[in-house]
């Protein structure tokens, strides 16, 4: 990038906001998918929402593409630089403006992480719902953008459920403020739309969330089976008896073993562990863990685990939220999918994983959230062994391939990214991709914002796909802009 423009940059941001050393630079060259990197021209840590429209307004001028970026903690490469583009990084805007506990909402800065939110608001008997593993270092930023999940989405919902309002920044420079401080505003759910859309349409500067009362009681069980078609069906025979647990989590052989060398939670040592979460009022949460038992027995659990205190309860979520990262203790190398099913395919689809693993000579450790279907299958290889990683590579394609098949999708909660948008055609028709460009275009109709991203089609050169031609739509009239 030319002098003058890093000077203007720097003018902007300070120099404690402008990262442009080569090896700097490599710190911000993937996400926490490293498969891909591209190293940024210049990365930008702006601390006002004033200057991120400053920095966007000289990337509109000189039609310079530009990713958003919070703590790069999200695995499908959505914060993946542009080659010729630069970095927005949000993580300086970490402050909490505004807790509001008589209306339950919190307003928070994009860089805020998801584990300070409920540390603000727990003294007062609250919390923020979605915990994906990640939540004490990703950002609320980054979960609007993936509209990410966790353990207890089952019950509690997803990131969209808990936003209200967005203020942001579009790809000219100039300020949007969308839904506001209430659960329902009149109009077209704007909110809805830039929640999982990635960082295309614009960057995050302010959020206005809603948090919840804390549940009086909180059990967690471990059911240890033989298999985890043993635990699928555990888990469709708990909610088909009615219940409807925080949380359903399943952890394979392979899983357990990295977690128990990384945290040692002190899991039963079997081939498939169940965690069921019951929360609620004491005398409801007691009598129906009194029924998941015999059910988790009925199909197959030879060992049933209560947690008997809240410090035993951490350790069992300790060792199952470590398990991603945990896994590079038994594999150098590992890729990490986010397909989707409905339950009563899970001993289905699990089995055919397991011979596709077999047939390509790879291991895969599976943990996922059983309750809703969303399987994180990690596949395990050595780069360093010739065709592995590229059996690796088309052992997690074909995953993707059978979720779709099973009548899910190929995300549940980690996004498209740069990763999975060549398989968007296989969910998608022509007619949906194009309507799906069209809404894009209407917020970014210049292709500024992280423009590789979620299409089939484009790289890292921000080209886009002949077949989407930018369709403006103007959309000062839907929402208020500044």
């Amino acid at each position: 990038m030319n002098a003058r423009l890093v000077s203007e940059f720097r003018s902007i941001v300070g120099d404690a906001g402008l990262v442009s050393g080569p090896e700097q630079l490599r710190t911000y060259e993937c996400d926490g998918l490293t498969l891909f990197r591209v190293v940024p021209e210049l990365v930008l840590l702006p601390a006002t929402s004033q200057e991120v429209q400053a920095i966007v307004k000289v990337c509109h001028r000189e039609r310079i593409p530009f990713v958003a970026r919070g703590s790069g903690t999200g695995l499908s490469g959505g914060a993946l630089p542009v080659k010729g583009g630069v970095v927005i990084g949000v993580s300086r805007m970490n402050r909490i403006l505004e807790v509001d506990v008589p209306n339950a909402r919190v307003v928070v800065e994009p860089g805020v992480t998801n584990s300070a939110i409920t540390a603000a608001v727990s003294p007062h008997g609250y919390f923020y719902a979605p915990d994906p593993s990640s939540q004490v270092v990703c950002t609320v930023a980054g979960n609007v953008a993936e509209n990410s999940g966790g353990a207890h989405c089952f019950k509690y919902g997803v990131t969209t459920t808990y936003i209200l309002g967005l203020e942001v920044v579009l790809s000219d420079g100039s300020l949007l403020r969308l839904g506001g401080a209430s659960l329902d505003q009149p109009g077209y759910d704007l909110v809805g739309a830039f929640v999982g859309s990635e960082g295309t349409f614009g960057i995050v500067t302010k959020i206005t969330l809603r948090v919840i009362k804390k549940p009086e009681t909180t059990q967690t069980l471990m059911a240890a089976f033989n298999s985890s078609s043993e635990a699928g069906a555990a888990v469709s025979a708990i909610i088909a008896s009615g219940m409807f647990p925080a949380a359903l989590e399943i952890m394979d052989r392979l899983a357990l073993e990295a977690a128990e060398a990384a945290v040692h939670p002190n899991y039963p040592n079997c081939q498939s562990l169940l965690l069921v979460e019951l929360d609620g009022s004491t005398r409801e949460v007691e009598l129906l863990m009194e029924k998941v038992g015999p059910i988790c027995t009925s199909c197959g659990a030879w060992e049933l685990r209560l947690a008997k205190t809240e410090a035993e309860r951490m350790a069992v979520w300790k060792g199952r939220k470590a398990a991603f990262a945990a896994v590079g203790r038994i594999s150098p190398n590992y890729l990490v999918q986010d397909g989707v099913i409905p339950r009563t395919a899970l001993p289905r689809v699990l089995g055919e994983i397991d011979r596709r693993s077999a047939e390509k000579g790879l291991r895969v450790a599976n943990v996922f959230h059983a309750g809703d279907g969303n399987l994180h299958p990690l596949v395990l290889y050595d780069r360093r062994i010739a065709g592995q990683e590229e059996r690796a590579m088309e052992l997690a394609e074909d995953i993707l391939r059978l979720c779709v098949e099973a009548g899910g999708s190929i995300t549940g909660e980690h996004g498209i990214g740069e990763e999975k948008k060549q398989f968007m055609p296989v969910m998608f028709s022509a007619a949906d991709l194009d309507a799906m460009q069209r809404l894009r275009s209407a917020f970014d109709p210049f292709d500024l914002c992280n423009p590789t991203k979620m299409f089939p089609g484009t790289d890292a050169k921000v080209q886009r796909p002949v077949a989407y031609e930018p369709h403006p739509i103007e959309i000062a009239g839907l929402a208020q802009r500044y």
